[in-house]
């Protein structure tokens, strides 16, 4: 049976994304360079770097939110929010050791997703935005300890 790369007749990226990447990577493994399809390879591999930050920032907006209710919804128990906590914090690590270098922009994440974060606490809450800080209340070192509960 002939491989894609043995016959030359290689997917289309939009025809069959799957096929597409398999054909890439076997181009890759045979060292086939010129014929790779360069133009849509660096489109994915945006594409993916911009989904890796959007999870980032998703799951920090998360976090801060939950934070932000146990902080200031005096009669919800404060346990109830744990496991989201901890979900989060343990997510958001496992994203930063998969890639150290973005740890470096999490404080910019962290105070960029603060308005929406805090917007949803007081959707969720029932309470006035006002109610929250204007500005993020917890330093990266507090958004990241398992341990810490405002």
């Amino acid at each position: 049976m002939q491989t894609l790369v043995q016959s030359r007749k290689y997917p289309s990226y939009d025809d069959d994304l799957a096929l597409w990447i398999d054909a890439q990577i076997q181009l890759l493994l045979h060292r086939r360079f010129s014929e790779l399809d360069t133009e849509n390879l660096v489109a994915e591999l945006d594409g993916m770097k911009k989904q890796y930050e959007h999870e980032l920032d998703s799951r920090l907006t998360v976090l801060i939110m939950h934070l932000l209710k146990c902080q200031f919804q005096k009669d919800y128990p404060q346990n109830k929010w744990q496991s989201t906590l901890i979900e989060q914090r343990y997510r958001i690590a496992r994203l930063l050791k998969d890639s150290p270098s973005t740890r470096a922009k999490v404080p910019q994440f962290a105070v960029e997703c603060y308005p929406i974060a805090r917007r949803r606490a007081a959707k969720e809450t029932g309470l006035d935005e006002e109610t929250f800080p204007l500005r993020l209340p917890y330093s990266v070192a507090q958004l990241m300890d398992q341990d810490f509960m405002p």
